[in-house]
């Protein structure tokens, strides 16, 4: 009972946050041109800032985390084979393969650092700045090429989508501060650490804008599929390949975690960017979100 309630305390800001966010954009208490530049200040700036500073500090230890970073690597590339399997198969439409692809190998940063710095502490936030570190430019490539698949994109074209993503650019800009030990004098660091705080709690509460439910009368089939496959399915897998490589208890619980967070509010953003079901795209975001809340609890609980 009391792992439940510590699991419950440790929600109620994230699910305060997006639930704030969804009134104050269903009472109309803050106009969609607010909403608009908060995502876009967020998309651009913020949260490019967040990830530089959490990868830029942090103490990287490759060798000690080769075999978590490696079944990270695995879950998603198993997954994405999968729904390309799938693909064939049933001849799903480019449109709705990226929504299916997104929904099931993206996952929501801003609910991942506010689970692991209020749950897991310095190291689970150590690992993963490391975990995003890789995931960030390998899921959006894998995303980019879900939809560039019938759209006649050259490499070249698919390159630059995904090199100019600010989110990659900030982990790169990062890595590089960090494999490279530079710095920044005080000043220059402490505003990024200001931008930085502004960016998760901004995050959440447009997150809860974002949610649309009337999508959820449609398509209700799909939607469902997409969410048990991203909040059950794909971290049973990611504990079956935690158990086959031998991780520990503590690695085990972060990727099974990671892998249980619901997908990423910017799967939208690419949608609409490459003509994708972005209608779709918005149910399953807002279906997986509201659900990650029933099923975290749970998940921690036979975890722990």
């Amino acid at each position: 009972m009391d792992v439940f309630v510590n699991i419950i305390i440790a929600l109620f800001p994230l699910v305060a946050l997006i639930a704030m966010g969804y009134i104050f954009k269903r009472t109309q208490f803050l106009s969609d041109e607010f909403w608009r530049g908060a995502e876009k200040l967020n998309y651009l700036i913020l949260f490019p800032v967040l990830l530089f500073n959490n990868l830029a500090y942090v103490k990287f230890e490759w060798l000690t985390l080769t075999q978590v970073l490696l079944a990270l690597v695995i879950i998603i590339l198993s997954s994405s084979l999968i729904l390309w399997m799938a693909r064939a198969f049933f001849h799903i439409p480019v449109a709705r393969f990226g929504v299916y692809v997104q929904s099931q190998i993206r996952f929501n940063t801003y609910i991942g650092l506010s689970i692991m710095s209020l749950l897991f502490g310095a190291q689970g936030m150590q690992m993963f700045a490391m975990m995003i570190a890789l995931a960030i430019p390998l899921v959006n490539v894998i995303s980019v090429l879900a939809f560039s698949q019938g759209q006649g994109l050259k490499p070249r074209q698919i390159l630059f989508s995904v090199i100019k993503n600010p989110l990659i650019l900030g982990c790169v800009v990062g890595i590089i501060f960090n494999l490279l030990q530079l710095s920044l004098f005080s000043g220059l660091e402490q505003l990024l650490k200001f931008l930085a705080s502004m960016s998760l709690p901004l995050g959440l509460i447009s997150v809860g804008a974002a949610l649309q439910f009337a999508q959820l009368k449609h398509d209700y089939i799909r939607l469902l599929l997409n969410t048990l496959g991203r909040l059950i399915v794909v971290p049973c897998l990611a504990y079956f390949i935690c158990s086959m490589l031998n991780l520990n208890d503590f690695e085990t619980i972060i990727l099974v975690v990671f892998c249980s967070l619901p997908t990423a509010s910017a799967a939208y953003i690419l949608t609409r960017y490459f003509n994708g079901d972005s209608q779709l795209m918005a149910g399953v975001i807002s279906l997986q979100t509201l659900c990650f809340a029933f099923t975290f609890p749970v998940l921690m609980i036979l975890l722990t």
